[in-house]
């Protein structure tokens, strides 16, 4: 495990490296999710192992600090994870990651572009959403105000989330958790789609089969983003199907 201060007040964000060759590769996890848990298995496969790896959680999850005075932007998400990658003296990495995490890394690219050589986001997500009492992930969670969320509205999420997001979402701090949904839900400026469409580094977008036709894939495809629909799985590719993840981002980082 390591580790490196990115606030002001030394707030620390952690992760778990594994040894190897250059480029470095950097592995983001989503809302209430961990990197270790989703991404080992995988980052550790024969097709993908090999090269330095950082399994980063974002500030206010997983094993990383969780402090009640930060704002869980998007922006400042990417701006802490900037600061950890500057840290481990990473430049140019490779970057997986999964829905609110590729959200993050969109923002990383395009505020910290020397960071980051490729991308491969996984079902990550790209527009803002309405929040809606019930809905799933982001949506649902944004529905509430924080008080409601903090003094009980978190339980009922938990309740909805079952046991095996739960596995990995209990480990956030609940502003955190909060926080984040409410600004992934609301999107950045110009949107997360727009900033993957500007980007000029190789990028990919993994998505579930099962969903049916990606919404623009056509114009991603046409910025030259790879657009691979991935079978036999739901949100959660890597861990739903790991052995069509792994050959998914092993043929986009060596594209």
């Amino acid at each position: 495990m390591r580790d490196a201060v990115v606030t002001a007040e030394g707030d620390r964000i952690r992760w778990a490296e594994l040894p190897g060759r250059e480029p470095t590769r950097v592995y983001v996890h989503g809302l209430g999710a961990t990197s270790p848990a989703y991404f080992a298995a995988t980052a550790s496969h024969p097709a993908l192992a090999g090269h330095r790896s950082l399994l980063v959680d974002l500030m206010g999850h997983g094993i990383s600090d969780r402090p009640t005075g930060f704002d869980y932007t998007l922006e400042s998400h990417a701006d802490a994870l900037a600061a950890a990658l500057r840290e481990a003296g990473v430049t140019g990495a490779e970057v997986i990651a999964h829905s609110m995490g590729g959200s993050v890394a969109l923002v990383l690219a395009a505020r910290h572009p020397h960071l980051v050589s490729r991308l491969v986001l996984a079902d990550a997500n790209l527009d803002p959403v309405t929040p809606a009492v019930g809905a799933p992930g982001s949506a649902g969670i944004a529905a509430y105000t924080e008080q409601e969320f903090l003094q009980g509205g978190w339980e009922q999420v938990r309740d909805r989330a079952g046991a095996h997001w739960w596995a990995t979402m209990r480990l956030a701090g609940r502003e955190a958790l909060y926080r984040s949904a409410v600004h992934l839900a609301r999107g950045t400026s110009p949107v997360m789609r727009e900033l993957l469409l500007r980007l000029t580094i190789p990028r990919a977008f993994l998505f579930p089969e099962a969903d049916g036709p990606l919404a623009g894939a056509g114009e991603l495809r046409s910025a030259g983003v790879l657009v691979v629909p991935v079978p036999d799985c739901g949100h959660n590719i890597m861990l739903d199907n790991p052995e069509a993840f792994v050959r998914a981002t092993a043929a986009a980082l060596s594209g």
